[in-house]
């Protein structure tokens, strides 16, 4: 059964990516439940954090073991806390650019092909996170309600986590993981075409 492996993991990563898909029938009035939609579909107009969000995913699976779940849970602790200091008003530069290096950055670890200290990709991962999680919570609407725009912008997040490593639990087979070189290979790129836009 190794061989049908890939396809099980394969399916496993199309839920989240369904359920990210359907989440604008929940942008009509009377879904918003005092932010949770709001907040859900604020981490997916932003390619930036979408690319981020899935190399964060990408790279817990290249990792393995407990990096599968330590990894996303560092940048979702450090997000909440970035989210909580944006809501609260505090101040922080240099945002949209933190932003976008991400993606060139978590891009490179992924088309470098080495798999890093579980420790070090937690706290790299996190240090971005704060710059998202920062970006959603700064920019809040005025009427949302702070806990459920939060759970709605974590659990967009944690589902396109949930689609990366699906993916590079495919992508981590022998045949396959070249791709994962090239993906990472194309997020830097994008990533760059993005920072480049930041100035």
């Amino acid at each position: 059964m190794p061989s049908a492996l890939p396809t099980l993991l394969a399916r496993a990563a199309i839920l989240p990516l369904a359920l990210v898909i359907a989440t604008p029938a929940l942008a009509h009035p009377g879904h918003e439940a005092g932010g949770l939609a709001q907040g859900f579909l604020h981490p997916l107009g932003g390619l930036d954090h979408v690319l981020a969000m899935v190399a964060v995913g990408l790279i817990a699976a290249r990792i393995g073991g407990r990096a599968r779940l330590l990894v996303p849970a560092a940048f979702l602790g450090m997000m909440a806390l970035g989210g909580a200091a944006g809501a609260a008003g505090l101040s922080l530069p240099y945002v949209e650019t933190a932003i976008a290096l991400s993606v060139v950055v978590l891009g490179a670890v992924l088309a470098r092909g080495a798999v890093p200290p579980v420790a070090g990709a937690m706290g790299l991962v996190g240090a971005f996170a704060v710059f998202h999680g920062f970006a959603h919570g700064a920019e809040m609407p005025g009427a949302a309600s702070g806990l459920a725009y939060g759970l709605g912008f974590l659990t967009a997040t944690a589902l396109l986590h949930a689609a990366g490593l699906g993916l590079g639990l495919v992508a981590a087979h022998r045949t396959t993981r070249p791709a994962l070189r090239v993906a990472g290979a194309g997020l830097a790129a994008a990533g760059l075409g993005l920072l480049a836009g930041a100035f």
